[in-house]
């Protein structure tokens, strides 16, 4: 049930429940928060910090994950789901001035749906590259470059795990840690 009493579509739960305990890296930690909700009538949202340990100045990267469900579609979409991704990340100077930046983004996007086995369709987005130089009472802050990798696409079912599992991927590859070789799966440390 709804916060207001009305039934979950049973497509929309299908794909919450596809969601539920997926393995994520150690890196990355994940966490709900509340959805857009002007954009579709269901819709969840979850955020995530990719950092190898819990000190925040220690954080590599950060992003967001959302799933939009509308029962009547929307013609935009192509389809009744719609996941808008967003993946942001500090880089090395030298791979901020690499001309391919863009389409190396990009392509960590692609692959890791493509490695995922995340089907979809309708694929749109943006890849920004932010230099800034800091001034003044900042100027020990220095110069930084940041990636933000913004996409939507339309997913092909209503198991999202392998959605959610190329997001974080994404995710994980801005930030800048290496792929885990096919086959392993990492493990939490005890806390």
């Amino acid at each position: 049930m709804n916060s207001d009493g009305s039934r979950i579509p049973p497509d929309f739960e299908d794909a919450l429940l596809s969601l539920r305990g997926r393995r994520q890296r150690p890196e990355v930690h994940l966490a709900e928060v509340p959805p857009p909700t002007r954009i579709a009538p269901y819709a969840l949202a979850l955020t995530a910090e990719v950092n190898p340990t819990t000190d925040p100045e220690t954080m590599l990267g950060n992003g967001r994950f959302v799933v939009l469900h509308d029962p009547e579609g929307q013609s935009a979409w192509n389809g009744t789901f719609r996941i808008i991704v967003m993946a942001r990340a500090t880089l090395e100077d030298e791979m901020g001035a690499d001309p391919l930046l863009g389409e190396v983004g990009w392509a960590w996007l692609t692959d890791a749906l493509e490695s995922a086995g995340a089907g979809y369709h309708s694929l749109s987005g943006t890849v920004t590259r932010v230099l800034s130089e800091s001034f003044g009472g900042l100027a020990l802050r220095g110069r930084t470059v940041e990636i933000e990798l913004r996409a939507s696409w339309t997913p092909n079912t209503t198991d999202l795990g392998p959605h959610l599992d190329a997001w974080t991927e994404l995710a994980a590859s801005a930030a800048g840690l290496e792929p885990l070789p096919e086959g392993v799966t990492a493990l939490r440390p005890h806390q």
